[in-house]
């Protein structure tokens, strides 16, 4: 035997043997895309997801999550406590934090630091938002605020890896490779799952590990593509001096052919990734730099985003979000570092909140105005919270109680959910879990999340792992 036929595997075998119901056994074992495409042309269409038909009535057709990497206070941005800024300096009440995880503060002194910057209401639904954030309070009417958020994990990267892919171990799929895998791309020209950051200058900028957006069990062409702020959006996108655009074609055929003949005797379904990821790159290298080209962009539009091409801002990578979201692409994730505010939370607030303020609202203005907000999911929010109690003169990591906002793609605007209790320690009023946002997300989409499963080695798994509620009294 030579190498090529030793390698053969037992799956091979059975579908080349002329026993077919060792075929017929194997296909009721295999997942839907193993079985998709065994032929010539295997690679060739994009993947168009595995629910036909719909579990529910779709109302969202792409998510933009605006990730506040580093945990911004919520007790400075959506969450109003006056009861806190009377007990301003004086002991955190024991029975609050007494066997509570806290996590760089056990074992000291606890007081509690009123909030350090002033709240007012905005919109005729009348929120109420920190001062700092004017432009967000312009679009007031437009938000759902969830005010009792809460997580399980304390320290940043796992607090990612529990928020990205509803499991604290490493490895599991994201959100946005489950919703890839779920529905598919809208384009074929670019990846369907995009990543973009950005780093600020107000407090510390954590590391964020490429692994938060990866597809874990799931076949690797469901993972996010992340794009780079400067020279080349993704790497080698641009073809060397000299080669032409013919000849990167017959290369990439011949490449393709290649895969297809292995295919045809080992039966990998990687092999059908690999095809097809070769067929986007060569897409991608003309529609790419078209994408990131802002310069296209009428100057009002630039303005109302302070962006400016090239510059790898929060702000550019808000308009590349809204252009990724014309051309197609279902999940985009900005993560945009630099909230992680140990020390001086009073003055760092004011430098995180004047990078994101404009932005982000202008984003939410943009997609309506477009006609896209409807369907178009707009998420906002950070791993964690921070402490009511003061760490000097910052906040140290929180989960108990915290917020984030959405927007648009079948959300109720103008609204609040859900509260913490009055030092905003804890969620107490209608808490809102990281799986029911997963849940509640999926739902949006059409999707049950309890039927969005994948098997892996002998065992179903999901987004929303064993729990997760979809919240309906958000939705539109």
């Amino acid at each position: 035997m030579n190498p090529m036929n030793a390698a053969i595997q037992r799956r091979s075998f059975l579908n080349r043997s002329t026993v077919g119901i060792g075929s017929l056994a194997l296909s009721q074992y295999l997942q839907p895309w193993q079985t998709v495409g065994q032929n010539a042309e295997i690679g060739a269409k994009p993947w168009a997801g595995i629910i036909h038909p719909m579990h529910l009535q779709q109302k969202a057709k792409r998510v933009i999550y605006l990730c506040m990497a580093g945990g911004p206070s919520h007790l400075e941005t959506l969450d109003y406590k006056p009861k806190l800024a009377e007990m301003d300096g004086k002991p955190m009440p024991e029975s609050i934090t007494q066997g509570q995880p806290i996590a760089q503060l056990q074992g000291r002194k606890l007081n509690c630091l009123g909030p350090q910057h002033p709240f007012e209401t905005y919109g005729q639904s009348k929120q109420q938002i920190c001062s700092l954030f004017p432009k967000i309070g312009g679009v007031a009417d437009d938000l759902c605020i969830i005010r009792s958020f809460h997580t399980e994990q304390i320290n940043h990267d796992p607090a990612h890896t529990f928020i990205n892919t509803g499991s604290s171990v490493s490895g599991r799929p994201s959100m946005g490779s489950w919703l890839l895998y779920g529905l598919g791309s809208e384009t074929e020209n670019l990846p369907g799952f995009v990543v973009l950051t950005s780093v600020g200058k107000g407090g510390q900028a954590q590391p964020i590990s490429s692994r938060q957006w990866h597809s874990g069990f799931l076949p690797s062409n469901f993972q996010g593509v992340q794009f780079n702020a400067n020279g080349d959006p993704v790497h080698y996108v641009s073809s060397p001096p000299g080669v032409k655009n013919s000849e990167q074609r017959r290369l990439v055929d011949a490449i393709n052919a290649l895969n297809r003949e292995k295919d045809n005797l080992v039966s990998d379904p990687e092999i059908a990734t690999r095809i097809s990821q070769y067929e986007m790159a060569f897409r991608m290298q003309t529609s790419v730099p078209e994408l990131m080209e802002l310069k296209d962009e009428p100057k009002h539009i630039l303005d109302m985003y302070g962006a400016e091409a090239g510059d790898g801002s929060f702000a550019s990578n808000c308009l590349l979000a809204r252009r990724l979201a014309e051309r197609g692409t279902r999940f985009i994730h900005l993560y945009h570092r630099g909230w992680d505010h140990h020390g001086n939370v009073k003055g760092n607030m004011v430098t995180t909140a004047n990078e994101v303020d404009q932005p982000t609202a202008a984003l939410i203005t943009d997609l309506k105005q477009r006609g896209m907000l409807d369907d178009t999911l707009v998420i906002w929010g950070g791993e964690f919270g921070r402490t009511p109690m003061a760490q000097g003169s910052g906040r140290d990591h929180h989960i108990r109680g915290f917020s984030l906002f959405m927007a648009g793609g079948g959300i109720q605007g103008g609204m609040s959910y859900g509260n913490t209790d009055d030092l905003g320690y804890k969620a107490v009023d209608r808490p809102f879990h990281v799986h029911d946002l997963h849940a509640t997300m999926l739902h949006l989409f059409g999707i049950d999340h309890l039927r969005l499963t994948y098997r892996f080695q002998g065992r179903d798994y999901r987004l929303t792992d064993i729990a997760g509620n979809v919240i309906h009294d958000i939705l539109a």
